[in-house]
C-alpha cells in the first residue's frame, strides 16, 4: 500500500519557508525538525519569494476596484434621483 500524501496548512508552509529564508539553519536541519523533505522546503521558499511582491499589489488593486464600484453606484443613484424628480415634476 502506498504512502498517503501529507497536506500541510498554508501557515505551516509559510513558517517553514520563512525559517529557510532566514538562513540560520540548513534545509536539511529544517527538514528533520519539521519532518518534510529538503526539496519541498526549497520549493516553498521559492514560492514565498516569488509571491511576496503580489501581496502588496493586490491590496491596492482591490481598493481601487472597490472605489471604482462605489463611484459608479453613486453615479447611478444620482441619475435615478434626477429621473424620479423629473417624473414628479411632470406629475406622473
Amino acid at each position: 500500500m502506498g504512502n498517503l500524501r501529507k497536506r500541510h496548512s498554508k501557515e505551516f508552509k509559510a513558517k517553514v519557508a520563512i525559517e529557510a529564508i532566514r538562513g540560520m539553519k540548513t534545509a536539511s536541519e529544517i527538514a528533520s525538525e519539521y519532518g518534510v523533505h529538503p526539496v519541498q522546503i526549497t520549493q516553498w521558499k521559492k514560492q514565498l519569494l516569488e509571491g511576496s511582491p503580489g501581496l502588496f499589489e493586490t491590496g491596492k488593486s482591490q481598493k481601487d476596484e472597490k472605489e471604482t464600484l462605489i463611484e459608479r453606484l453613486y453615479q447611478q443613484i444620482g441619475q435615478l434621483q434626477v429621473e424620479v424628480d423629473w417624473l414628479r415634476k411632470k406629475g406622473l
